[in-house]
């Protein structure tokens, strides 16, 4: 097996002795219940020991439910002492995106206009892990209506790196990957506009999935209902056969969300296999973007894996146009957020974060014709993927062009001596991907010399997920992570 890039750096997750429970996989977790080596209640309890020794260091929690969550799990208790459990999650810990609906506890979406806002019904991902028997355990960071790559806001403050306390984790799911990434929980809800899974679980050093858009339903809620055209709800966890159990349970439809797709429900095989038969394009750049060095050579290394598990390798095969962001992915979503905000009063954004209100002025200044050409552009943009997928059955590329940078701030401004946009130019392998509408997972490759995660994107045809998981759980048996983590406790 081929070492991470880095590794010596990384700290040994199996030989932390805090709040061992917390730190079992889902598989693990249900196995002890059935076996009666432990019980729902006695996980739940390393689970909110956890979730407050990280929120301490990285604040990663703005509503917790842990009463909530101890009534839940000693019901799973009972029910699994008297073997009546058939829920695919009974027992099962889980943290939820603050965008994400959880009736009758406040749903804030790191924005001060919303500091009061409780809903009164659950988002159809919430009714879905509830019907499955999962234990929701508290509602996780975001920025400001997820505008953002990082999960600070005026609401919770600084969301930070359990890798690396003076690193962001990333957003704007970066509670929920950090929660994961700590050991906190198996599971997260987070959701994606631009990146909004990938980029923090690459942080992290966890998997992340963007599933096909409209395969897991948004309604009702959303808070607020920003990125419309763009935003995608999915798993993020510490294995891939997890996060693959978890979008089991949270896809499907929902005609509340009138992008939601009417398909049956799905089962994903996580099975590691050989990928003999696969061709995969690879591309470092997509043809235009500043990449770091080190990332560049994880990503070298982890492509070499994939061939050496049979897949037929093809560098370089993807040449997208150079002023996406400005012409295309701008116009929309900025245009999408101003959109969300509209009915306010402008005195409302007053507490906002500058740059939050600098991308709704910016929305305001683009016109109806700006919208609809970056539609077309759009559109020619999913037309070459189209064109990509009849030469190969999957993507690879890095998932983020940087690794996590410092916390509190934006993002960086300069690759490698490029200038880059300091919002979204560091992170030019995730939007396109929400452009499309495709899937796309993250999985751990390897580590900077700072001992940073650095994440492998995986991107498939639409409704491919099966695809992606089969392909991220072959490298994952082969370069396997789940037992290498952060531990700052």
């Amino acid at each position: 097996m081929r070492p991470f890039v880095g590794i010596a750096t990384v700290r040994d997750r199996a030989s932390a002795a805090l709040n061992p429970l917390a730190r079992l996989s889902v598989a693990d977790l249900l196995e002890g219940y059935r076996a009666r080596r432990f019980t729902p209640s006695e996980v739940i309890e390393d689970v909110i020991a956890a979730l407050a020794a990280t929120d301490a260091s990285c604040n990663i929690v703005v509503t917790p439910m842990y009463e909530q969550a101890r009534a839940e799990a000693d019901r799973a208790t009972v029910a699994w002492a008297k073997g009546s459990v058939e829920a695919p999650l009974a027992g099962i810990p889980v943290t939820v995106k603050d965008l994400v609906y959880v009736a009758g506890v406040p749903a804030k979406g790191g924005a001060p206009y919303l500091k009061d806002f409780v809903p009164d019904v659950d988002g159809a991902v919430v009714a879905s892990l509830k019907a499955a028997g999962a234990i929701i355990t508290c509602k996780t960071t975001t920025c400001e209506a997820g505008y953002k790559l990082t999960a600070d806001s005026p609401v919770s403050g600084v969301t930070r790196n359990p890798w690396d306390l003076n690193r962001t984790s990333g957003g704007s799911s970066g509670g929920a990957a950090a929660s994961v990434a700590a050991n906190c929980v198996p599971l997260a809800v987070g959701t994606d506009g631009v990146g909004s899974i990938r980029v923090p679980s690459a942080f992290c050093g966890v998997v992340g999935i963007k599933p096909t858009f409209g395969l897991v339903p948004r309604s009702p809620g959303f808070s607020p209902p920003s990125w419309g055209s763009l935003a995608h709800t999915g798993p993020i966890a510490r294995t891939v056969a997890d996060a693959a159990l978890l979008l089991e349970v949270i896809a499907g439809p929902d005609l509340r969300d009138p992008a939601s797709l009417r398909l049956e429900r799905r089962t994903y095989d996580a099975t590691p296999g050989a990928l003999n038969g696969f061709t995969i394009g690879m591309s470092e750049d997509l043809g235009y973007a500043a990449v770091d060095p080190e990332v560049r050579r994880a990503f070298r290394v982890a492509s070499l894996a994939l061939s050496e598990l049979g897949a037929k390798i093809v560098p370089q095969c993807v040449q997208l146009p150079p002023d996406m962001l400005e012409r295309i992915l701008k116009p929309i979503a900025y245009t999408e957020q101003a959109a969300a905000v509209a009915n306010r009063h402008a005195a409302t954004l007053d507490a906002s974060d500058d740059d939050y209100r600098e991308v709704v002025a910016k929305g305001h200044s683009y016109t109806g014709i700006d919208y609809i050409e970056a539609g077309y552009r759009r559109n020619a943009l999913r037309s070459s993927f189209v064109e990509l997928f009849s030469e190969v059955d999957a993507l690879i590329t890095p998932t983020v062009a940087v690794t996590a940078f410092r916390a509190g701030t934006l993002g960086v401004d300069k690759i490698e001596g490029v200038s880059v946009d300091p919002h979204l130019g560091w992170s030019p392998f995730s939007w396109p991907i929400n452009l499309t509408g495709l899937p796309a997972a993250t999985v751990p490759c390897g580590f900077d010399a700072g001992g940073l995660p650095i994440g492998l994107q995986i991107v498939a045809p639409w409704l491919e997920e099966g695809l992606i998981l089969r392909i991220a759980a072959a490298f994952e048996s082969v370069r396997p992570w789940a037992q290498f983590g952060p531990r700052f406790d």
